[in-house]
């Protein structure tokens, strides 16, 4: 219970103790930004005696520290009575306001190795891939045992595999092609019904974590302030955080150059472990957010500047089970090549079409790596990102649904750099197939609790995205074999099957085709991506590209699963 008296504020435990917080500044204090703070003539001594209290998370989520002086500082009078609650038991305390980055300077500092552990292993064993890295376990030994086991069965008996194989092949094509058809008319009829909702006036709208993890980016760290700057949101609501590697001082002294930071923007400094990767970044900073809803934007984006506001409306206005907003990714170079303009044109068929089918449909959607919005309290109960997975955004998608939580498209759009360098595009492309590979391992460890969890809707087309979509990568030159009939070659699939199965074959081959063009020029309807419509039909000349990233995947799944490879940014010299 809090009682004022005059200058001081008593707060009175039901164990007997008491705890003061100071409300006027006596001397040797001066006002600080939140309110009294102390001096240079009285720092902040971090009290390593008392850091135990609490866990180092509950410490930052309170956003205090234990000083000398049986002080403890706080940045915000707001957190005093939970803060209080927590330290139910301990000995008196006298409380403090003090300045946030005097706080979470000293946060960082004591807290940091331990906050750095525990992003490595916030998503349970069970649900992480990070045993792949720990021993040769049965996760990572499927794909090569099935691989090896192909091999064997072609060596012995080469007619029938190849059979079994392009039959495989074929059978995965027409559920990816199924599926991709239902998805667009699914995403068509949503789009049709759907109410956008009103905005929310300044005084409701929430407080909005944005990260903005970077490595190696000091290229374009100034343009990305410039980017961010251009969101127009409350500066008292906005928290926006670019979270940087301990080791990467050029990122940073790019960063420092920007300074002085508008209001609401800080820089977090990640201690130096393993792996070093975007979503282990992302789960150290998640602790240091002080908003109810956390966004993640890339280093090369640059989202509309009403992006947030819509964030906050549509949330407002969305059912409890919807804890996550996907947003659409668009690029500002499709001009620079033939590649570019077919990577736009993909881009625009996954985040206009796909991904907005899946989720009309009710199946797991696996998200995109930036402007995504996740509800804290989802986020946190779900274990947040695996630090081990190279498509965290893909297994964070799914572990929201096995949890009953939906995820849901809104109409926003961020610019980003498209990859417009073929091998660049590759690596790229590869590290996203291996994440697919290891997101599916990992999520069938246990198919019968998975089938619980999703429901038999759901299960079903978790299968078919990624087993499907897996083949049809591996496997595509199976297909590409038939190419070889009007040159003379003989294929052992076609005498199996006959003149008229031949005929059917080709009719499936040519409707795929369609259903695939037929995608790309739907979602090029918009005014500003009409001028790719007549490079879409070289999109068959452009997903074949996929296929050696997938058999670089497969190699890198069974020897250098963890491995991060890199898409550099400010490659191109378009500009947003």
């Amino acid at each position: 219970m809090l009682f004022s008296l005059g200058e001081e504020s008593i707060f009175m435990f039901g164990n007997g103790h008491k705890a003061t917080v100071d409300t006027a500044p006596p001397a040797g204090r001066l006002n600080g930004p939140t309110g009294p703070a102390l001096t240079s003539d009285a720092p902040l001594t971090i009290d390593p005696d008392r850091t135990d209290w609490l866990l180092p998370q509950d410490w930052v989520r309170f956003g205090a520290v234990p000083v000398v002086g049986g002080l403890i500082a706080l940045s915000d009078p707001e957190m005093i009575t939970r803060l209080a609650v927590a330290l139910t038991g301990k000995r008196g305390w006298r409380a403090v306001l003090a300045d946030p980055s005097a706080i979470e300077t000293l946060q960082h500092q004591h807290f940091g190795t331990a906050l750095a552990r525990r992003a490595e292993t916030r998503v349970p064993l069970w649900l992480s891939s990070r045993g792949f890295g720990q021993r040769i376990s049965r996760d990572r030994l499927q794909m090569p045992l099935l691989t090896l086991s192909g091999i064997m069965f072609s060596v012995a008996a080469p007619s029938k595999a190849a059979v079994a194989l392009t039959a495989w092949c074929i059978f995965t094509l027409l559920c990816v092609t199924l599926l991709k058809l239902s998805c667009v008319t699914a995403a068509l009829i949503s789009r049709q019904q759907t109410v956008q909702p009103e905005p929310l006036a300044e005084d409701d709208l929430p407080i909005l974590s944005i990260m903005v993890p970077l490595h190696r980016e000091a290229q374009i760290a100034e343009r990305l302030v410039r980017r961010m700057t251009r969101l127009d949101y409350p500066a008292d609501k906005r928290d926006i955080l670019f979270v940087t590697e301990e080791n990467d001082t050029k990122t940073r002294e790019a960063l420092d150059r920007a300074q002085p930071l508008p209001e609401g923007f800080r820089i977090i400094v990640v201690p130096d472990g393993h792996p070093k990767t975007k979503p282990r970044a992302l789960n150290y900073a998640l602790d240091f957010c002080r908003g109810s809803i956390v966004g993640v934007y890339d280093a090369e984006d640059a989202p509309e500047a009403d992006q947030l506001r819509k964030v906050a409306a549509a949330f407002a206005s969305a059912p409890p089970e919807v804890v996550c907003l996907q947003g659409r990714l668009d690029y500002y170079n499709p001009r620079d090549n033939w590649l570019s303009r077919c990577f736009t044109t993909e881009y625009a068929a996954w985040f206009r079409l796909i991904l907005p089918g899946l989720s009309a449909l009710r199946l797991a959607v696996p998200l995109g790596g930036t402007t995504l919005f996740v509800r804290r309290h989802a986020l946190e109960a779900s274990g947040a990102w695996d630090a081990h997975n190279v498509t965290e955004d893909a297994d964070l998608g799914i572990r929201l649904a096995r949890r009953g939580w939906r995820t849901e498209l809104i109409p926003t759009t961020t610019m980003e750099e498209a990859n417009c360098r073929t091998w660049p595009w590759i690596k790229q492309r590869s590290r996203w197939i291996k994440g697919y590979m290891v997101t599916y391992l990992v999520h069938m460890r246990n198919p019968f609790r998975l089938v619980r969890e999703l429901g038999l809707w759901q299960f079903i087309g978790f299968q078919v995205f990624f087993v499907a979509s897996i083949s049809q990568f591996l496997l595509a030159p199976l297909i590409w074999s038939f190419w070889l009939l009007p040159f003379g070659v003989n294929h052992p699939v076609i005498g199996i099957l006959g003149h008229e199965g031949t005929i059917a074959l080709i009719v499936l081959f040519l409707t795929c085709e369609v259903v695939n063009l037929l995608t790309s020029f739907v979602a090029l309807t918009g005014q500003h991506l009409r001028h790719l419509v007549p490079w879409a039909i070289f999109m068959p000349l452009y997903f074949p590209l996929a296929t050696p990233a997938a058999f670089k995947a497969a190699y890198e799944l069974a020897l250098r699963p963890f491995y991060w490879d890199k898409t550099a940014h400010g490659i191109s010299g378009s500009e947003d």
